[in-house]
């Protein structure tokens, strides 16, 4: 069978490989299109176990808040161009679609396959790097933000004790205002509550010191190291930061100012934050 340049550039269509590759698959398939597509996919799978052990320092973060769902996702890449590739983009956002309608909590052997078949496509080493899936209740709100082409991503949890205050548009504008501001800040914590007693035993320590150190009175030293650590948490603790969009209120201030003039309780229960290449 004679192996024409239409049916050449129809097996690139189908299957992304170069013309060369695909010229050479319907020889050795001597014309049959549907052998071809199969010699190309398994010369493709031993192209992916060469790229294997190349490094995945760029790639894309993504999300998804859908159907009581709320997904984030990290896909990494070699380089930035492929970050930025329509195919790369398209798989990401196709794989967060998977999570939420086939009830995945983590990745999957389905997700793992569509990747390496973009692989044997875009011919650069990629993996699917983490995964997050949060259920969001009827009384929840999860506000979502990805940075610029995709560098970081930021869920932000919010919960109400009157789930239609969740509707009002003052508390889904300061829903994304915080996820913004988790981009921005980056929090180590959500509140001071939580930190670590081995960091804080130890932070108190340090302040205790560098307190004595400057001949302060013994009894005005818990005084001022306590004042230490309240600007601490006020540097690494999500609720105790200056607010992005009014660094003159703490962000647990703007939440009870909002939760007063929309008559709800409102709550920020949790935050998560992916940066490409950075595990946090």
């Amino acid at each position: 069978m004679e192996i024409t340049a239409d049916i050449v550039k129809k097996l690139r269509d189908a299957t992304g490989a170069g013309m060369m590759d695909c010229k050479k698959a319907l020889v050795k398939a001597e014309g049959d299109f549907a052998q071809a597509e199969k010699i190309l996919k398994e010369m493709g799978l031993a192209a992916v176990a060469k790229r294997a052990g190349r490094a995945t320092n760029n790639g894309r973060a993504f999300t998804l808040v859908k159907n009581g769902k709320a997904v984030i996702l990290e896909m990494a890449c070699e380089t930035d161009f492929v970050a930025r590739n329509k195919d790369f983009i398209a798989l990401g956002e196709e794989l967060c679609e998977d999570v939420i309608a086939n009830g995945y909590t983590g990745i999957v052997p389905e997700m793992e396959a569509k990747v390496q078949e973009l692989i044997t496509k875009i011919k650069e080493n990629m993996s699917l790097k983490r995964v997050k899936v949060l259920d969001v209740a009827d009384n929840q709100l999860v506000s979502e933000y990805v940075h610029g082409e995709g560098s970081l991503a930021v869920l932000v949890e919010l919960e109400s004790d009157k789930p239609e205050a969740l509707k009002n548009d003052v508390v889904k504008e300061f829903a994304f205002d915080c996820a913004l501001h988790v981009a921005a800040f980056s929090p180590r914590y959500l509140t001071s509550s939580v930190v670590d007693k081995d960091y804080v035993k130890e932070q108190t320590e340090i302040f205790t010191t560098q307190t004595l150190a400057l001949g302060k009175p013994e009894k005005v030293v818990p005084g001022i190291v306590q004042g230490k650590l309240n600007k601490h948490f006020s540097e690494i603790c999500f609720l105790q930061q200056p607010f992005v969009k009014d660094d003159s209120q703490s962000v647990e201030k703007v939440l009870a100012n909002i939760s007063k003039e929309v008559g709800a309780k409102l709550s920020i229960i949790g935050y998560t934050n992916f940066r490409v290449g950075v595990d946090e």
